[in-house]
């Protein structure tokens, strides 16, 4: 076992940390809550291959019956058959990767073929619904009882909305118009709730376990997709994993930490100047 702020070598030269309970460090064990979750958030940066490695390996282990992805909206998802989810070029041209603009799909194919039997889920936000926004508010894009589920019908907490606020200013490098910023929480907030359903319709259709693949931005436990799948089932078990990069642990509190190497980005904000 190991405390708080030890770390300990496991997969791909990947590092694990405690998380604010004591977990254990075996490279083959994951954590016991990890193996018994209903529903199990793997978080990541998009573009650390890293990353998508170790959540390969915790498909594998973990052999879930379904696999939720926030890069797929739920038609995509459709287009996933036994035959071509066995061959990366054609799964690549039947989700239309490319076309909806994520990283490079040769690090995401090995999550797919990890699972060979899983239901593919789709949990992205389609862009029709995210324009919407521009216009109208969460309830209406929603409807009322999917805003209720998950607390979307009411405005967050002053303290959290400014927090969401300055992460979206952040993350756009200072760039985006100050009135912009508000939608583009909810949009964060519509993508959770999402996710959140999508993990629900998964662990409902297919049974457990269901395992999220989505941005650590998103599995995050103090208020992305595991507090509002908690919040509409609070009799689900739900465990939710963070990637890290050079020792930074993500923003937001996970049951289970891991760190990698990180990506040369070079500058993000230089498409903004």
């Amino acid at each position: 076992m190991i405390g708080l702020g030890r770390t300990i070598s496991l997969i791909s030269g990947a590092v694990l940390f405690a998380a604010p309970f004591a977990v254990s460090a075996s490279p083959v064990e994951l954590p016991e809550k990890a193996q018994t979750a209903e529903v199990l958030f793997l978080g990541e940066q998009h573009d650390n291959p890293q990353h998508h490695e170790i959540q390969a390996k915790w498909v594998k282990h973990l052999s879930p019956r379904a696999i939720v992805f926030e890069m797929l909206t739920p038609e995509q998802a459709a287009n996933v058959t036994t035959e071509n989810r066995q061959d990366e070029s054609a799964l690549e041209a039947n989700l239309g990767w490319q076309e909806a603009g994520w990283p490079d799909f040769g690090m995401y194919f090995p999550i797919f073929a990890a699972a060979p039997e899983a239901a593919i889920v789709g949990a992205g936000v389609p862009r029709d619904q995210i324009r919407a926004l521009m216009e109208d508010d969460l309830t209406q894009i929603i409807g009322l009882e999917n805003a209720q589920r998950f607390a979307l019908d009411r405005p967050l907490p002053d303290a959290q909305q400014n927090a969401r606020e300055t992460l979206q200013r952040e993350a756009h490098c200072n760039a985006l118009p100050e009135d912009m910023l508000p939608m583009m929480v909810d949009v964060q907030r519509l993508r959770d709730a999402a996710l959140a359903q999508a993990a629900l319709d998964a662990v409902e259709q297919f049974g457990a376990p269901v395992i999220v693949i989505t941005g650590n931005g998103h599995a995050r436990e103090d208020w992305g997709a595991p507090h509002l799948l908690r919040q509409a089932a609070p009799d689900l078990e739900v465990f939710s994993v963070g990637l890290g990069e050079a020792g930074q642990t993500p923003d937001g509190g996970f049951g289970f930490v891991l760190d990698a190497q990180p990506v040369d980005r070079g500058d993000p904000c230089e498409a903004f100047n």
